[in-house]
């Protein structure tokens, strides 16, 4: 994998690798490398499948062979009299709330009467060994009563209600402009998106603690602990005090994390048997317990005038939430919002539902309801510019939004939108060569030497697409983020629940305390619940809210670090600045070190950042529900084995609104890793089912890219127009190319195939071109 970007390569060499005698690199716009780097590559990093304590039991869940069906009997008996098995759980055994969810609390801790999805937990057992409790766990005698799934979320409209307040979670009817306009130009087309699944790196695995009060510490890579501590709190019927999650090393989380159904029977298990309580998942129960992307029907119609000006467009967006709510409401918000893209139409009316299915439950996915309409709306363009004889770029050049146009929810684009920009950037980027005909190009060819295909088969298509996303919670979350600074010598501390994902946000709350304070040794202290609430690590969040906080306070403890001086001097503290590790004033006649004016001090302050509010869509899906936006153009080039269906994707270049560029080499790294999870959605990554059941859920079955499946990347431009509600100005990395590239990939084969390709992850069936007729 290869990047072009200007950021990433004029960014100052990384701590350990620079020339002798040059300064370590430090503050905002430095490539400072994370942390945690050391750790992960030595093998010491604390992820919570290794954690251990003294007189540890092991957990175990037995989990529905079935998508539907009504319990008839449990039988616990032969579980708990195995030896070493310590207790077995049902949901007879639940202290609280029965119930569970993020927005709705529709989920079971253990199906009682009914089981609504393949791998729906029935009860858990705590043994000594783990293999006692999987033996355990699969001893206990469950009778089902097998029921016809409802699989199909057309059909799930008038289907027997799977809860008491029905199949259908949520409505969205926009209504933006006239709806008798009619378009001199009108195209159509239906459009399908599998169900992606984040695939972490490292499965789920947590640790239950009991404590001497009757409460219980758990630890686990939660990505939204005082939400997680408070839904466990429910169900444990204990108070949210008493119950403590504390962050162990996160392997990955694109929102898989966000899951509560592993911890809670881990914090029963721990009150019931006054012991520690383990569970580390299989990968198999990782597919099966967390959400997925939404699988999604769109059906689009496109109006324009004969110049290709937009005029109205018209579609249906249909969710298939699964078995259970989660965030799936907001996920219909973004993509009803989104759904015409970034681009400006008079006219639009859009119909979008969320219901419920016996499939895997849906949840909150990177780029969740932006993704699915992106490929939609972007193969409609393509599909208008063939009908008008236009080339793809220039059509969408004649429609793309700016800053000051309204979206069809009625607000107003108040942030930095250069759309136009990042798509030029994109078109006047050189292409790739073509490969040479030479033995070590068979490698370059789809499928590969061992393919089976003829080079003379292999046709190269070009596409573009256009993308967008939002910014922060949207339609009235109260997004708001608390941290500390403290600093003591020439050391800083930040305290702040902002969970590091792998986006970043330790090396960030670092940057910002030395960019503020002058001072280079700064340690970001552990997450638990005992720290103020940071909010959940999504659509860049931490970037911007933890980041505004972590600002906020260093800026208070800046001022109580130079008050003493300015007042010593008859100045006001603006006319000190600190930079390099020294303090100067305006005028030269102060010069001194922050390490001498900390020398037996200790400074600390506390702030919050709450961003402007927004408000919910209205009846007619109105409403300035979003803080702000992202764009990004992507240009995929692709080599397609028009009689195998075999693709490979030759490179993807990248055009995108990032608002500031805070850490160079760590912005390339996020967009190359959105990248490729996008082509990996475009070409292989499909959780797939059969009547409700899920086939293969292990790393065979499911095919996630590897390092020689993704293809050079080029980051051509990144756009540094700052985003003055911001802080920093910076806008989220890593949401907007995941978006953005399936449709490119989508376009670049339907450039080489001539094909509609309407479905992701694409087929080979559909890659293959059809002859022409004689």
């Amino acid at each position: 994998m290869t990047t072009g970007s200007e950021a990433a390569t004029a960014a100052p060499a990384a701590q350990g690798h620079r020339p002798p005698g040059e300064p370590a690199p430090h503050g905002l716009g430095s490539s400072l490398p994370q942390s945690d780097v050391r750790a992960k590559t030595e093998g010491t990093f604390p992820y919570a499948a290794d954690l251990w304590a003294e007189g540890l039991l092991w957990a175990a869940v037995l989990r529905s062979p079935h998508p539907h069906a009504r319990i008839v009997s449990l039988d616990t008996s032969q579980a708990t009299e195995m030896p070493g098995v310590h207790a077995v759980i049902t949901h007879d055994d639940v202290p609280g709330d029965p119930n569970h969810g993020r927005r709705v609390a529709d989920r079971p801790v253990f199906a009682k009467d009914v089981v609504r999805h393949h791998g729906e937990p029935i009860a858990a057992v705590a043994a000594d060994h783990p293999d006692t409790a999987r033996l355990a766990a699969a001893a206990i005698a469950v009778e089902y009563e097998v029921l016809d799934p409802v699989t199909d979320p057309e059909t799930a409209f008038d289907a027997e209600p799977l809860h008491s307040d029905g199949n259908l979670i949520r409505h969205i009817p926009l209504r933006y402009g006239d709806p008798d306009v009619v378009g001199e130009v009108i195209v159509e087309g239906v459009y399908r998106i599998g169900r992606q699944d984040p695939a972490p790196i490292g499965a789920e695995a947590g640790l239950a603690v009991p404590r001497p009060d009757g409460g219980v510490e758990i630890y686990t890579a939660s990505t939204d602990p005082h939400s997680d501590r408070d839904l466990a709190a429910a169900c444990l019927g204990l108070e949210p005090d008493r119950v403590k999650v504390v962050v162990t090393g996160v392997p990955g989380a694109m929102g898989d994390r966000e899951d509560v159904g592993m911890q809670l029977p881990l914090g029963i298990l721990a009150l019931r048997t006054g012991c520690p309580v383990k569970l580390a998942a299989t990968r198999e129960e990782s597919f099966l317990g967390h959400g997925h992307r939404h699988p999604t029907l769109l059906r689009y119609r496109h109006h324009a005038d004969s110049d290709g000006r937009l005029m109205k467009v018209e579609a249906q967006i249909l969710l298939d939430v699964g078995a259970y709510a989660d965030y799936s409401a907001e996920s219909l918000a973004a993509a009803v919002s989104f759904a015409v893209g970034p681009y400006v139409v008079p006219h639009a009316f859009v119909e979008g539902w969320a219901v419920r299915t016996n499939n895997p439950p849906s949840g909150h996915v990177r780029g969740e309801g932006a993704m699915q309409v992106c490929a939609a709306h972007e193969g409609q363009m393509d599909k208008l510019a063939a009908r008008l004889g236009l080339d793809p770029v220039e059509l969408r050049m004649r429609n793309v939004l700016a800053t000051g146009d309204l979206l069809p929810t009625g607000q107003t684009v108040t942030c930095p939108a250069p759309v136009a920009e990042l798509l030029a950037a994109v078109r006047d980027t050189e292409l790739p060569s073509l490969p040479k005909e030479a033995p070590a190009d068979e490698w370059l060819l789809p499928g590969g030497p061992e393919g089976a295909g003829e080079p003379g088969a292999v046709r190269r298509g070009v596409g573009y697409a256009l993308g967008m996303v939002h910014m922060l919670g949207a339609e009235g979350a109260d997004e708001v983020s608390t941290a500390t600074v403290k600093v003591s010598g020439n050391r800083a501390t930040v305290i702040c629940a902002a969970v590091e994902t792998g986006q970043g946000f330790s090396t960030l709350a670092r940057q910002i305390v030395q960019e503020v304070l002058g001072v280079e040794e700064v340690r970001v202290a552990p997450v638990d619940t005992d720290q103020p609430p940071a909010g959940p690590a999504a659509h860049g969040r931490h970037t911007w809210v933890s980041g505004g906080a972590v600002e906020r306070a260093a800026k208070m403890v800046r001022t109580q670090l130079l008050q003493p001086l300015a007042q010593k001097f008859g100045m006001s503290t603006e006319l000190l600045t600190i930079a390099d590790g020294k303090i100067t004033s305006y005028d030269g006649v102060l010069s001194t070190t922050v390490a001498e004016e900390l020398e037996g001090k200790e400074l600390w302050a506390t702030a919050q950042c709450r961003p402007h509010p927004t408000e919910p869509l209205d009846d007619s899906g109105q409403g300035d529900a979003f803080v702000g936006l992202a764009f990004a153009a992507v240009r995929a080039v692709v080599d397609v084995d028009i009689e195998l269906g075999s693709v490979r994707v030759v490179e993807m270049a990248v055009a995108q609104d990032v608002g500031r560029v805070l850490n160079p080499r760590q912005l390339a790294a996020r967009i190359e890793a959105g990248v490729t999870q996008g082509v990996g959605a475009a070409l292989t990554e499909n959780l797939r089912t059969s009547r409700g059941v899920v086939r293969r859920p292990d790393l065979t079955g499911y095919a996630l890219p590897t390092a020689l499946d993704a293809p050079d990347i080029r980051i051509v431009k990144l756009i540094e127009e700052r985003d003055v509600v911001a802080p920093f100005g910076a806008k989220p990395a890593s949401a907007v190319p995941v978006v953005t590239s399936p449709a490119a990939v989508a376009a670049a084969v339907r450039a080489a195939t001539g094909r509609p390709v309407s479905r992701l992850p694409i087929r080979p069936q559909a890659a293959v071109a059809v002859p022409p007729s004689h």
